[in-house]
């Protein structure tokens, strides 16, 4: 016997409940970036290597690349920001609001449970370009995190940080090496550090009018622009009605290799497993990744969603609706023609945007095919028997609590559409 057939390490299947739970979550987020203007975009799903590659810092041994075929050397997209920032540059596009989702390819080490895979789904929104007053695109897309979790029914803390702040002075311990790297002034990381301790045991987050308070800190230009930046922000998000959902937070360091201004991480509270899935949407301020590729630079802003893990997430507190159809064609008769009138009737309902199916098997046992539109939980099935009832189908309710009896009543042809609607709606409020 062979060995067992699997998908590779850290990549999966999507059917069933999955992948109507997947749907549903792309449903409403597209809903909300198109609310706030966004065009939907799709990039390659591999890029030149040399276009990927010194973009990620540490992250760079992530990347997946592929066997040379002749031509470039290329590589399996790591993101979607950087295919983005190559779009740009390539097509000259000097303002848009963006979206995409897609699958990205990481060399990690995958764990199903922290929603944590080797490919995994980004979806994304950036605003690039445009003449805005300061924070006022940065303030729209901490803005559609919010909205998007609140569509979602999860709650969430959006923490964020500024760039300038963290280049002013150490952040934290867990940034010591990367800000030390970067030539951080040693009396300014001990006072910090001194500083967030006392703000530790106060169990408080510290107040960004506080880091000004201090001679040493507030002499900073860095720390001094920083805070102004987050302070309209935040008077922003109080605009936006979000500013409640976000905290401040110091510690706070990622993508400090293309970051410029805000960064922000959005979070949940550990779950009952004890097992926390990490950040589930993050995002900042990039202006200088285009430059990369052009020698136009265009300031862009944008947040990546973590659909796997937030999938992960809402898994583990609710039930998902099964995957269904509208309608199942009942066929008592091996008549070809009685065949070809269920086609037209199958047409027109979908037409309707009414889904529907039928066994394509002629002559199988009515009950037989009653029991398959069951399981396939249909909420109509068409009884469609011509010698009793020529020109017009019976409709059978399969849907509880509204069971027809095995009798089912005739319906007028000419009305079929309006009554199977009227049924899947009543079978859409009792869910």
């Amino acid at each position: 016997m062979g060995p067992p057939i699997e998908t590779p390490k850290g990549t999966r299947d999507w059917v069933g409940d999955d992948i109507t739970l997947r749907n549903n979550v792309f449903d409403k987020i597209r809903n909300i970036f198109r609310l706030h203007g966004g065009t939907e975009i799709d990039t390659p799903a591999f890029e030149r290597k040399s276009y990927l590659t010194e973009k990620y810092g540490e992250d760079t041994k992530l990347i997946y690349d592929l066997d040379e075929q002749g031509g470039a050397p290329c590589a399996l997209r790591y993101d979607l920001t950087v295919p983005f920032a190559r779009w740009l540059a390539m097509n000259n596009i000097r303002t848009i609001k963006r979206f995409q989702i897609g699958k990205v390819y990481r060399r990690d080490q995958p764990s199903l449970e922290k929603g944590r895979m080797r490919e995994f789904f980004q979806c994304d929104f950036d605003y690039a370009g445009g003449q805005c007053d300061s924070m006022v695109p940065d303030a729209e897309v901490v803005c559609i995190a919010a909205e998007v979790f609140e569509a979602l029914q999860l709650d969430v803390v959006i923490r964020i940080n500024h760039r300038l702040i963290l280049d002013g002075f150490f952040s934290a311990p867990e940034v010591q090496k990367e800000m030390v790297e970067k030539g951080l002034d040693v009396n300014v990381a001990t006072k910090l550090g001194q500083y967030l301790q006392r703000d530790k045991e106060a169990g408080t987050v510290p107040r960004l009018l506080t880091l000004t308070s201090d001679p040493l800190l507030s002499a900073n230009l860095d720390i001094q622009k920083g805070v102004e930046e987050m302070e309209l922000l935040m008077q922003y998000l109080k605009a936006y009605g979000v500013a409640d959902q976000v905290q401040f937070d110091l510690a706070l360091a990622r993508g400090l290799d293309y970051y410029t201004g805000v960064i922000y991480e959005v979070m949940l509270p550990i779950r009952k497993t004890g097992v926390s899935v990490g950040s589930i949407a993050a995002g900042g301020r990039y202006d200088d990744l285009v430059s990369m590729f052009s020698s136009h630079n265009i300031p862009c802003v944008g947040i990546s969603f973590g659909i796997d893990r937030i999938l992960t997430i809402l898994k583990d507190g609710q039930q998902p609706k099964a995957q269904r159809i509208d309608s199942w064609i009942v066929i008592a008769s091996s008549d070809k023609v009685l065949v070809q009138q269920r086609m037209a009737l199958a047409r027109e309902m979908r037409q309707a945007g009414i889904s529907v199916d039928f066994d394509p098997k002629a002559d199988k046992k009515p009950r037989k095919q009653i029991d398959i539109a069951e399981k396939s939980a249909a909420t109509v099935a068409f009884l469609d028997l011509d010698d009793e009832t020529p020109g017009n189908p019976r409709l059978k309710i399969l849907t509880p609590p509204h069971k027809n009896p095995d009798i089912a009543p005739v319906v007028d042809r000419n009305n079929v559409i309006g009554q199977v609607k009227r049924h899947l709606a009543q079978a859409e409020y009792n869910s």
